[in-house]
């Protein structure tokens, strides 16, 4: 599963064209090559409604920015792509307020913007059949960056898709099977990122652990990282989205602990805790092997950290499943967790099962944020006294290599690098001054 983005997010940068986007960093990174697609073929002001469909009430909330989009913009061409718009294209077609859907692989195209773009309401191919991934300016010289929300940071786009079907998810019908971008347009990419100033650069995909199975050698993850380190040394921070713990190659980890450019810090598509919930999720790992790979890396670099999602209330989970989930948030010291309360998906086998009751899963999804509360406050009570790295961003806060933010007094630019010293806590972030 994707990690998530905040919130709506809206690009629209020296264009009139407007791009809203729900859901993961990658479908960020993709609003922002629309945004650039609109401006280079003759920007036409339209309203693009970038979808998610990772839960229903993603899907909900894709149906309602539809609607806003239109009240605010009665005058401008609505047009609806992402996920929730692959998956089910006719929902949104049927929608009073949309001019056109998109699919996932037309969104990409700068064929699909401008005044000569087919105006079919429907554009939306079989995704399944799609073999390019993120042909957009891979390896030129304006290699497009996502910008997070702050703008501090460049995401960049290296896989597209996955071939494995959890339980829950409905993703891969929205994305289609994995493909990689080959590590020399990749590396020339975050080349022309650092020609642009940017100081982390954060690898994004939908399942990034399965980059490289398709490319000629089926190269590890682990490879494309050595490789971006040693052709790219001007690159101050690398970064990686959400990653698979069954699927950190010997070469990836051993960067993870002794290169100081790579961030300590993984955010683990874990989902639960339990390993009888796991199999049913159809995971690639169990609980130990998450614990295991934790502890390795703390062991060899103290200063490690992790984020994580983690599933409540998963069709048959009862309090003893339950328990291992929310004990696994202390036992690994999870203090970035993202919780989601179980939501069926129409077409996962998930579906099928006999839910958990709706009040269950909601004290459920509470429980584990108070825990993931809790150890957030602890680690960060633990980096008082320390001085580090802080990259800056737009708010004013810093974000420290272990993804824990600070507060000083006089931030630096929005986009730099400072040290810092760290002089206090609350239980959310860190309090320092620069040096």
């Amino acid at each position: 599963m994707l990690a998530m983005a905040d919130a709506p997010d809206i690009t629209s940068a020296k264009s009139a064209t407007k791009v809203i986007t729900l859901g993961c960093r990658l479908n960020a990174y993709e609003s922002d090559v629309m945004a650039q697609n609109a401006r280079d073929v003759g920007d036409q002001g339209a309203v693009v409604i970038n979808t998610c469909a990772v839960t229903n009430d993603a899907v909900a909330e894709s149906r309602r920015q539809v609607r806003k989009a239109k009240r605010d913009n009665p005058d401008a061409r609505i047009i609806v792509t992402g996920c929730a718009a692959q998956i089910n294209p006719t929902m949104f077609a049927d929608m009073t307020e949309v001019d056109q859907v998109l699919g996932n692989h037309e969104k990409m195209s700068p064929l699909s913007f401008g005044p000569d773009a087919p105006t079919e309401r429907i554009r939306v191919n079989d995704i399944m059949s799609v073999r390019e991934t993120a042909p957009q300016f891979m390896g030129s010289d304006n290699a497009p960056a996502i910008k997070s929300q702050n703008r501090s940071r460049a995401f960049l786009q290296v896989q597209n898709g996955c071939d494995h079907r959890c339980t829950f998810c409905i993703i891969p019908y929205g994305r289609g099977n994995s493909r990689s971008v080959p590590a020399g347009e990749i590396v020339g990419s975050i080349k022309s990122l650092v020609k642009q100033g940017y100081n982390e650069v954060v690898l994004t995909g939908v399942d990034l652990s399965s980059w490289g199975t398709d490319l000629p050698g089926t190269p590890p993850l682990g490879d494309l990282v050595r490789r971006i380190l040693k052709l790219v040394p001007d690159l101050p921070r690398l970064r990686m989205s959400s990653i698979d713990p069954a699927e950190v190659d010997d070469v990836l980890f051993n960067l993870l602990v002794s290169e100081p450019r790579m961030s300590p810090y993984l955010h683990l598509s874990l989902q639960a805790g339990d390993d009888m919930i796991l199999k049913r999720m159809k995971r690639r790992h169990l609980r130990a092997d998450a614990v295991d790979l934790c502890e390795r890396l703390r062991a060899a670099r103290p200063e490690f950290t992790f984020g994580a999602d983690i599933i409540a209330g998963f069709p048959t989970e009862n309090d003893a499943m339950f328990e291992n989930s929310l004990s696994v948030v202390s036992e690994i010291g999870i203090p970035w967790l993202h919780v989601f309360p179980f939501s069926p998906r129409e077409g996962t086998p998930a579906a099928k099962i006999p839910p958990v009751n709706g009040n269950i899963v909601k004290a459920r999804a509470k429980r584990l944020r108070d825990a993931g509360d809790v150890v957030k406050a602890t680690h960060l009570q633990t980096r008082i006294g320390d001085e580090d790295e802080a990259l800056f961003e737009e708010t004013g806060l810093g974000r420290l290599p272990d993804f824990s933010l600070i507060a000083v007094d006089n931030p630096a630019a929005a986009g730099s690098l400072a040290r810092v010293r760290i002089t206090g806590a609350t239980d959310t972030q860190l309090i320092g001054t620069l040096i």
